[in-house]
């Protein structure tokens, strides 16, 4: 059986358990996508770095059902800081759980996906909305998700509201019996003149392998803020495939940071639409790899319409013999007059076993525009390290004194203190203090 047929096999039984059919025909044309574009190898440009297709091939196990032998107290020991006020949306396995999960902001809508599309409130925003991401990623493991969507969410903030407490989004894997195969789905509507937080995390449970094929699209409104945090610190069993998706549909303003620093293959996409006049972004990223991970961070920026900033910092720390890949593109389109967009990619490899390989890049159609890019790659700086040893420093300590500075200049974008200390202490973790 062909990993198609195989995957086959378990869109028909989804759409045969389903009651709710307003999906059904996305469904579908996201199958076929899929057996269209089947699973990327290294002739594919967006995957030149990236050997992901031996992960498909693998006996996984997809539940149609949340499972419930994931316990509070499992939950418990992979708490974020202040989760006493956050909110709180966990995903088991890839499909939401009510149960397990907490909303006590007043204004927080948080209903199932397929609920969102049948009621009239929603629908219309789930039909314009849902599945843009595919537009971006031409590829089948984006597709796959798509087809087999299953216990996603839909969530709305009221217009107008800034949310005070946080929301926390947990993909907890349960891979204690046997390999698990997730695919976590949201769609998120920021709307108009509204502010939200969000925090975003991965755990498995157990030593079987697990792969998440997550995606999570968000529109942001006129006059909205959005701050977006992501932290990657999974077990070495765990691969992961991670689309972010953010549409700037009004003036707005979103922040993100991304903070990957353990798992087996992590492959990131985050894409920033600019699609109206005066919107600001910036994205920032840290990389800390050891033993033999791989990290791919792929970003887009795309400016659609003029008078757009956009600041984007990415930095790896690469060590033993772990690798890293970074893909940044920034389109101008041609209307985008008056566009700034800046992009910058450091790293800094400890071991001679380590790599890294940077490709940032510029598209520009437009002709009033400010952009610019670069890329570094290289080794600790030895005039510092030997300052730092003439003053009575360690060399230990010299180096992660160096590397804690290096990484410093993204965690401290950060904005939430409890989460910005959490990082920073998983980061000192890593260093030899």
């Amino acid at each position: 059986m062909s990993f198609v047929e195989n995957y086959k096999e378990h869109f028909e039984q989804l759409l045969s358990v389903k009651d709710k059919k307003e999906l059904s025909g996305i469904r579908e044309n996201a199958f076929n996508a899929f057996a269209e574009f089947g699973i990327p190898t290294s002739k594919h440009e967006e995957w030149k770095y990236t050997r992901i297709g031996a992960l498909f091939n693998r006996p996984y196990r997809f539940l149609l059902d949340p499972s419930h032998a994931v316990t509070v107290a499992d939950i418990d020991a992979f708490r974020l800081p202040g989760h006493q006020e956050a909110n709180e949306l966990i995903f088991v396995n890839g499909i939401f759980s009510s149960a397990l999960s907490k909303i006590i902001s007043k204004g927080l809508a948080v209903v199932p996906l397929e609920e969102a599309a049948a009621d009239s409130r929603y629908k219309q925003l789930v039909a314009a909305h849902f599945g843009n991401s595919g537009h971006y990623l031409k590829d089948g493991i984006n597709a796959l998700n798509t087809a087999l969507v299953n216990g996603a969410v839909f969530v709305q903030l009221t217009k107008g509201m800034a949310v005070g407490l946080p929301v926390y989004i947990y993909n907890i894997n349960d891979a204690r019996k046997e390999n698990i195969f997730s695919q976590p789905r949201s769609l998120i509507h920021v709307t108009e003149n509204a502010q939200l937080q969000i925090v975003e995390t991965y755990f498995t449970l157990g030593v079987e392998e697990s792969f998440t094929n997550q995606v999570m699209e968000i529109v942001v409104e006129e006059n909205a803020l959005l701050e977006y945090y992501k932290i990657q610190n999974d077990a070495g069993n765990a691969n992961q495939v991670s689309t972010t998706h953010i549409r700037q549909a009004g003036r707005s303003y979103v922040h993100t940071v991304t903070v990957s620093l353990n798992g087996g293959i992590v492959r990131n996409n985050l894409n920033m639409i600019l699609e109206a006049e005066r919107c600001e972004s910036h994205l920032y990223g840290l990389y800390f790899q050891k033993g033999k991970s791989h990290i791919d961070n792929h970003t887009v920026v795309d400016n659609v319409k003029p008078n757009c900033f956009s600041n984007e910092l990415y930095k790896g720390v690469m060590n033993d013999e772990s690798t890293g890949v970074f893909n940044g593109k920034i389109f101008v389109r041609q209307q985008a007059q008056k566009t700034n967009a800046f992009q910058s990619n450091k790293n800094i490899l400890l071991s001679d076993d380590a790599s890294v390989n940077t490709k940032p890049q510029l598209e520009i159609f437009a002709d009033d525009v400010k952009c610019s890019h670069g890329c570094t790659v290289g080794q600790l700086d030895e005039e510092a390290l030997f300052y730092l040893q003439s003053r009575g420093i360690g060399q230990k300590m010299a180096r992660s004194l160096l590397i804690q500075a290096f990484a410093s200049d993204i965690l401290e974008h950060v904005k939430l203190a409890a989460i910005r200390k959490h990082v920073e202490h998983l980061v000192a973790e890593r260093l030899e203090f």
